[in-house]
This record gives structure tokens, sequence and C-alpha cells, in this order.
């Protein structure tokens, strides 16, 4: 059955419109997809000699969005984590895999030879560190206290670009992530997606720590 042309350009248009509805980019792209095969097909059809210019126009627009789809799907695969960052990938679950990738080239992982002071109540964070499994001890205002891995250390510095506000010092032997924080700074002002993705994970540990204060230490805070 031959099909008219105008109707071909209808649906197309149709199709275009409801994607710019679509608030998902990966269903937004797919449907600008069948929408262009749609306009390809009609530039086929619509005139005795098909119309080559508009059909290697919306060619390219295929394509180009093709690329942008394969982008979108291979950012959210953890086929893209590279494999000495696999296992600790459940705690920053918060992250698509693609910002925990780009997040973990910038980290230095390694596990501490001899015992580490990270931050020094009232001096310039420098680094930011993620201890992924050790000990940690912080002293505060004189008050000591132990805290849990799994944390960011030295994140308060890096947000507000203050003093740190406790002096933390890591165990040997402990499994550590560690940033330069004007390195960090210098990504997150390039790319605000970056920012987004570090100012998530981070917001997670600071609500994680304020969760495991407990009473009797509430005085002292766990948020370093």
């Amino acid at each position: 059955m031959e099909i008219a042309p105008e109707y071909l350009v209808a649906c197309a248009g149709v199709i275009y419109v409801c994607a710019f509805l679509i608030i998902n980019q990966i269903f937004l792209r797919i449907t600008l997809l069948v929408g262009s095969v749609f306009y390809v097909w009609y530039y086929f059809i619509v005139a005795d000699v098909p119309l080559w210019a508009a059909i290697f126009s919306n060619f390219a627009i295929f394509l180009a969005n093709s690329t942008g789809l394969a982008m979108l799907l291979l950012r959210g695969s953890k086929l893209i984590i590279p494999q000495q960052y696999r296992d600790i990938y459940p705690l920053f679950s918060v992250l698509q895999p693609g910002d925990f990738r780009t997040l973990m080239r910038l980290s230095k992982r390694y596990v501490a030879d001899s015992e580490i002071e990270m931050t020094a109540e009232d001096a310039p964070v420098r680094k930011l560190y993620f201890v992924v499994e050790g000990k940690v001890e912080a002293c505060k205002r004189g008050q000591s206290f132990s805290l849990s891995d799994g944390i960011f250390v030295g994140e308060i510095g890096y947000l507000t670009c203050n003093a740190a506000s406790a002096t933390t010092t890591l165990a040997a032997g402990s499994d550590v992530l560690e940033w330069d924080v004007d390195t960090l700074r210098r990504k997150a002002k390039r790319s605000p997606r970056f920012n987004l993705a570090l100012d998530a994970a981070i917001s997670k540990d600071l609500a994680t720590k304020v969760s495991r204060a407990g009473a009797p230490i509430a005085n002292v805070g766990q948020i370093v």
C-alpha cells in the first residue's frame, strides 16, 4: 500500500513535538530517531527524485543523535568503571557510573604504609580523602574521638575553602582514596556536571555523618 507523503511528514512532526515534551534524555533521543526515520522516508518519496540534500542533512542529525544516545547509555553502564575501582562503587552509589569514573580518574588509591595526618586543625586543606577501609582518629578542640571508615575527610575544607576544623590521622594499613583539592576545584569549575556529582557524593557523606553522630558525642562533632 502506497503511503501519502503528507502522512509521513505529519507523523514525523507529531513525533518530534512529543519528543520535546519528554524529560528523560534517553527516551527523548529514541523518539527523535524515530522522527528522523519518518523525515528521511518522506524526502525519498515526496518528489520524483529523492531530495538528497535533505536526506543527507537528516541522516547527519540521525548519526549525531545516535552518538549522543550511545554516550548516555555508556555513561550509565558499570562497564566503564575501571577494574580497580569496581569494588568500591557501592560506596558511591549516588553517582552515575560515568561520574564515578571521572571522580576516580582524578584520585590516587593506595594502602597507607605508615600513619598519615590527613588534616590539621586550623590549617588549610590541601587534600581530600575518602577512607575505604581503616581506622581514623580525630582531635577537635582538645577532644579525641574515632571516625568510622567509608567517609570523606577534609570535605568541609574543600567546600568552604576554610581551614580544617579537626586534626585527623589515618592508621597504617588503611585503604584510602586521595585527591588534590586544587585539581578538584579546577575540574568542578570547568564541568558543572562533575561539580554536581561531587557535591552529591559529599552531601550523602555529610548526611551519613550526622545520622551517626549520637547524643554522647554530639557536642564534639564528627564532621571534619
